[in-house]
This record gives C-alpha cells, structure tokens and sequence, in this order.
C-alpha cells in the first residue's frame, strides 16, 4: 500500500513539474484576422485570458473545438448575464518553419471561412515554435494546447487536446 501510494505522489510531482502552470505566459505577438496587433501577454493584463494555440493540420482541427463553446461562454452576449466574463479569447494558429511564408495566404483564406465575429479572437502567429514548446512544455504537435492566463500574465491553467466540458468546467471556476 505504502509503495503504491509512494508511486502516484512520484507521479503527481512529476506531471506538475512538466506544467507551465505557475509561470509567466512567453511573449507572443500575432495579428488577427481584422488586422489587428496583439502581443500575449502584455496587451491582455489586467483581464484573464484564454489562449489556444496550435503548429499543424491535426492540432487545428481539434482547436477549433474550442471555438464555439468558448466564444459562447465568454465573449457572446446572451442576455442573460452579459457581464459576467471580461475575458480575452485568442485562438492561436502558429505558422512556423517553411510554414511562416504561409501565413499571410491563411489570413486571407481565413477572412473569407472564419465567421466574422471570431476574427478578433483568432490571432495569427508566424515566427519559431521552439521557444514556445519548451516553456509551454508543448511536446505533441498533433494537439491543441489551451493556456488560461491570469491578469498578471501568469499561466493558472494548462491542457490539451480537444473541448470537453469538464476542461472549460476547471477554467469557468478560475476565472469566478
């Protein structure tokens, strides 16, 4: 009993030591869709943010699981408790390598395939991704990874993959 115990505490410390959680969010500067210049976290202190970032094909399509229920959460205003949130929202694609020459050619493909009331929240990143994979300990390219920030612009909040309600369930209660 005492070995198995043993055991999940290792393995406990071990996940929190690979978590960004704790640390200030790296600089990352992106414009969106509607042209716009954003620099995380320097431009959004003072409110939480919400950051979804993605490198490839397979990550996008998964982040882009988040775009709904995360814009209806926290940026569209329902009626019933439009201030509930004052939260920044960006959804990152990161265009990087070969790939940074595409960027420009994605903006505008996007423009014209995003609906318009995301464009200010999907920020276009081109530029080095391994600054980024190290502090954010980003390790597989094939996922999305979704960063709640503080307004300090220390990340509170890590995960991966795929929207599920119980991920937004843990970023709901940091944020009230």
């Amino acid at each position: 009993m005492k070995l198995i115990f043993a055991s999940l505490a290792t393995m406990a410390m071990l996940n929190l030591a690979e978590s960004p959680v704790g640390t200030t969010f790296p600089s990352l500067k992106g414009e969106t869709i509607n042209d716009k210049t954003i620099t995380i976290p320097s431009d959004t202190k003072g409110k939480f943010t919400v950051v979804g970032l993605s490198w490839s094909a397979d990550a996008e399509k998964d982040l882009k699981t988040w775009y709904e229920p995360a814009y209806d959460k926290f940026i569209a205003k329902t009626g019933l408790m439009d201030d509930a949130f004052d939260v920044n929202l960006y959804f990152v694609p990161m265009f990087t390598g070969a790939n940074a020459a595409a960027a420009k050619a994605a903006k505008k493909q996007m423009k014209e395939t995003v609906q318009a009331d995301l464009h200010p929240h999907v920020l276009i990143y081109a530029g080095e991704i391994e600054s980024y994979q190290k502090t954010l300990k980003m390790d597989d390219k094939k996922k999305p990874y979704i960063f709640l920030v503080d307004k300090e612009g220390k990340i509170v909040y890590a995960t991966s993959g795929e929207y599920t309600e119980d991920k937004m369930d843990a970023i709901d209660g940091l944020i009230e």
